[in-house]
């Protein structure tokens, strides 16, 4: 991220004419004074006032004309010197006292038009560089200070100046370059050029920019800044903060300076140092949304949530349709367990921005963390109709889907068009994505709910952490609910962050992996996580398996009463909870195979829950074994003959 600078800083009290000329003659390409237009412009007040005698009139008694050379008047010194130190209401009232003495005095109008830049007033700025641009068509100085509105007017919130900023900043480059091109030696010139540049992303023209005006006026502390700026995003720290320290040094007054150093500062990890600097920038200039962004982000490093929260909100204020603070709102809000809280953060960023797919990623997967499939379908859904084969959104819709079908009847979800759209988008994203294993692990999960065991024999064993999740989630789908938790729990033995092994721990609440998720809040906690959040999981865990104990005691009573359809219901919740439950999948294999006229597809389903339950029961005594998978194998008989009998009455 980078900060949007007050970008135009006049120095007005370079004098052309006393600029050493064995200076200038050493410097390659630079016209000699005279040769060129003056930094900035001249105005000859006794020019084309008319014929028949009133110029002489006009002009004295000699008839000469009075050239105004662009020298700096005294009575201007002052406004000058107000705007150098970065006081622009008050220059803004000295140019004007000088303007009322002297209305034709273009030195002050465009210091007046500088400093109502400054202010963002920007259309009363705009009128004044287009006065003095009317009287010298030449004057470097105005075109660079219409530049400078123009890359002002792109800090606005309106939508429409927004969707326009291709076609601004095409116009600012022009107006810049055209500065350049009139006064090579201007310093502003340049300065407006690496602006542009900058807010182009074209960071080393930026800077060769930069330099060029620092070269010219080493005095320039808004060149010294930005160059900085450049430095930073460019990841060199140490040239940054030289940058900052330097531009600070010539002008204390420069918020931006003082923003960047602070950022820096951030970046080498030095926090108290850094909220200072930003703080001190923030006192320069209160309305900066970056400066409360990383002021923010500083008191998110040191633990502060409350403090960073509040200054994420401030940013959200002043530019609201900025997306980062609203993401990093709901990182703090989920860290601490609040995934609703961290949900309404995101919508609110939303309504700024509907177009911002990190923004509808993130509230996706979070209805998926949720529970809420139906949601989280609906969302992913959106997301691939803006960025149609986005992997990220293809396997978050797989996983809604799988959840859906967990807390329902798979039948009805595999009759739906959801199931077979999504395994059309699985396929067309598998075609971009081929090196993909998520992607594959994503499509061979969501064919098992058809009763495709997945063949992951036949696939490459997981490489990274990412891969070794989404093989776990397929394993489980296979019903090999003790191979996914010993994946899982390799992937949480690797973790040594705090941050990460709560990320593991949701991910394993997830997918009801409950023995690795209480594990992981557990050693995210002794990892000096934090305690909030790492107690909010596990009441999370705690809470699931009390819920599926519940469910399962339930479905056991009514079991006992014949009553299977309400039986099958609670099983099926209680397995949703958590599928590690041998005694739920065996009390649904029962309540299938007993329930009124079941179909081919019920007893089929019956058979895989007492695969499951004897996967679950690796203590199970080798006779019962035995015992139960002969009659599953004899139920799974009568399933197929049973199936081969519907389809000839079809």
């Amino acid at each position: 991220m980078t900060i949007k600078p007050a970008y135009f800083m006049l120095s007005l009290s370079l004098l052309v004419q006393s600029t050493n000329l064995s200076v200038l003659a050493q410097i390659p390409g630079i016209p000699l004074p005279g040769s060129q237009p003056p930094v900035y412009g001249s105005y000859s007040a006794g020019q084309n006032l008319g014929q028949n005698g009133s110029q002489a009139g006009a002009q004295g008694t000699n008839g000469g004309s009075q050239v105004l050379s662009g020298r700096v008047k005294h009575d201007i010194m002052p406004a000058e010197k107000l705007l150098s130190q970065g006081k622009y209401a008050e220059a803004e009232g000295a140019f004007r006292d000088a303007l009322v003495n002297n209305p034709a005095d273009m030195q002050a109008t465009l210091g007046l038009g500088v400093a109502l830049a400054k202010q963002f007033k920007l259309d009363g700025a705009e009128d004044l560089f287009d006065r003095v641009l009317a009287t010298d068509p030449n004057n470097a100085v105005a075109y660079a200070g219409k530049a400078t509105v123009l890359l002002n007017r792109l800090q606005s919130s309106s939508g429409s100046v927004r969707s326009q900023k291709d076609s601004y900043l095409a116009q600012a480059e022009a107006l810049a370059n055209r500065a350049v091109q009139l006064s090579p030696a201007a310093a502003e010139a340049h300065y407006a050029l690496g602006c542009v540049y900058k807010e182009q992303g074209k960071m080393d023209q930026a800077a060769s920019e930069f330099r060029n005006a620092v070269n010219f006026d080493p005095q320039h502390s808004y060149a010294y800044s930005s160059l900085g700026q450049c430095k930073l995003d460019q990841g060199s720290l140490v040239e940054a903060a030289q940058n900052f320290q330097q531009a600070i040094a010539l002008n204390s007054g420069n918020s931006s300076a003082h923003f960047g150093l602070g950022s820096t500062l951030l970046k080498q990890g030095n926090v108290d140092d850094a909220i200072k600097e930003l703080n001190i920038s923030l006192y320069q200039f209160p309305n900066s949304w970056p400066t409360r962004m990383m002021l923010g982000q500083a008191y998110q490093t040191q633990g502060n949530s409350v403090a960073a929260l509040k200054e994420y909100q401030l940013s959200t204020l002043i530019k609201p349709e900025n997306a980062e603070p609203y993401i990093r709102m709901a990182d703090i809000r989920q860290e601490r367990g609040d995934l609703e809280l961290a949900l309404a953060d995101l919508r609110n960023g939303l309504t700024q921005i509907p177009y911002n797919l990190d923004l509808r990623m993130r509230i996706a997967d979070i209805t998926l963390k949720l529970e809420k499939p139906d949601d989280a379908i609906k969302n992913y859904k959106t997301i691939l109709s803006m960025s149609p084969n986005n992997a990220q959104a293809v396997k978050g819709l797989s996983q809604a889907l799988y959840q859906k079908a967990q807390k329902a009847a798979v039948g009805a979800l595999l009759a739906s068009n959801d199931y077979d759209a999504a395994l059309k988008t699985l396929d067309e994203a598998i075609k971009l994505n081929a090196n993909d294993m998520e992607l594959q692990l994503a499509k061979t999960k969501l064919m098992s709910l058809s009763g495709n065991k997945p063949d992951l024999a036949s696939m490459a064993q997981p490489t990274n952490d990412g891969e070794r999740i989404a093989y776990a989630e397929a394993l489980m789908a296979a019903g090999e609910f003790l191979k996914a938790q010993d994946m899982i729990k390799g992937v949480l033995a690797d973790q040594n962050d705090a941050k990460q092994t709560y990320a593991v721990a949701d991910i394993a609440l997830m997918v009801k992996d409950l023995d690795n998720a209480e594990a992981a809040y557990k050693k995210g906690m002794s990892l000096a996580g934090s305690q909030e959040r790492g107690q909010a999981g596990l009441n999370k865990v705690s809470q699931a398996r009390t819920t599926s104990a519940d469910d399962t005691r339930v479905a056991n009573e009514l079991s006992k009463k014949n009553q299977w359809d309400g039986a099958i219901s609670k099983y099926r919740s209680a397995i949703s909870t958590n599928p590690s439950l041998a005694e739920a999948h065996l009390g649904l294999a029962r309540a299938l195979e007993k329930s009124k006229n079941p179909n081919s597809q019920t007893l089929l389903e019956a058979v895989q829950q007492y695969g499951y339950y004897l996967n679950l029961r690796t203590d199970m005594p080798s006779k019962d074994r035995e015992k139960m998978t002969k009659d599953a194998d004899k139920l799974k008989e009568k399933a197929l003959k049973l199936k081969e009998k519907e389809s000839r009455k079809r």
